[in-house]
């Protein structure tokens, strides 16, 4: 059976206008991911692959070029459809958390299934699952400026994981966490794409979590250039 791509891109062009001039940052990117699928996004420091992702989310509009949810173009649909999309498919860890500061632990990670319309309570009690997951139950009353970097992060992978979405897009996802705690996020992240079928985009400057995706694939000088080939890709498309 063939494997439809679950989020792609075709002739991906960002540029960003700083005073007169143009920077490019993407020149012509076209990507695949299947589901269940997990990828890594590497490469220098600058190189635009935070830009990749966010734009791989619907989060920000490419100059030219398409970006697709299954066989849908993100952008061709309405704000309220993307919304939709964004909050019923797709997560996302951020480097920077984007945590509520005026909410707590629980709260948080609750926050994307009170949108979704779950009652108070179901969404509750599955963020106290999710971040048991990630080992911070002890710390669901507690506001981010009571909470480590590193603890952070970890509601914030909690947010991303409890919706269980087709497609997690993350941000360094472990930069901020020792090497023990790195190894059970990866776990989990495992551990969802066989219980729900979720792949991963992950930019990374982790080599071991990069060595353990299906794919690597580097971004240079605004192209992206495979360095792994996944098994589970191999003659999907």
């Amino acid at each position: 059976m063939i494997n439809k791509p679950i989020l792609s891109c075709r002739k991906l062009v960002k540029v960003f206008k700083d005073a007169e001039k143009n920077i490019p940052v993407l020149t012509g990117i076209d990507f695949h991911i299947a589901p269940r699928e997990r990828v890594a996004i590497v490469g220098k420091s600058g190189s635009g692959k935070t830009t990749f992702v966010q734009l791989l989310g619907g989060l920000d509009k490419p100059t030219s070029g398409q970006i697709f949810f299954e066989d849908q173009d993100i952008h061709q649909i309405s704000d309220r459809k993307r919304g939709f999309l964004r909050n019923h498919h797709l997560g996302y860890i951020f480097q920077f958390h984007h945590l509520l500061p005026e909410f707590t632990a629980l709260e948080n990670v609750a926050m994307p299934l009170l949108i979704r319309g779950l009652s108070v309570k179901e969404a509750k009690d599955l963020s106290l699952v999710a971040l048991e997951q990630v080992s911070l139950g002890h710390r669901i009353t507690h506001k981010p400026n009571k909470l480590s970097g590193g603890e952070r992060q970890r509601v914030a992978i909690a947010r991303a994981l409890v919706t269980k979405p087709k497609c997690i897009l993350a941000d360094e996802p472990t930069g901020n966490l020792d090497q023990e705690t790195a190894a059970n996020i990866y776990q989990l992240m495992m551990d969802l794409t066989k219980e729900v079928g979720t792949s991963f985009v992950i930019v990374t400057h982790d080599n071991d979590l990069a060595k353990r995706m299906d794919r690597i694939v580097r971004l240079d000088m605004g192209h992206l250039v495979e360095e792994k080939q996944s098994v589970l890709s191999t003659g999907s498309f």
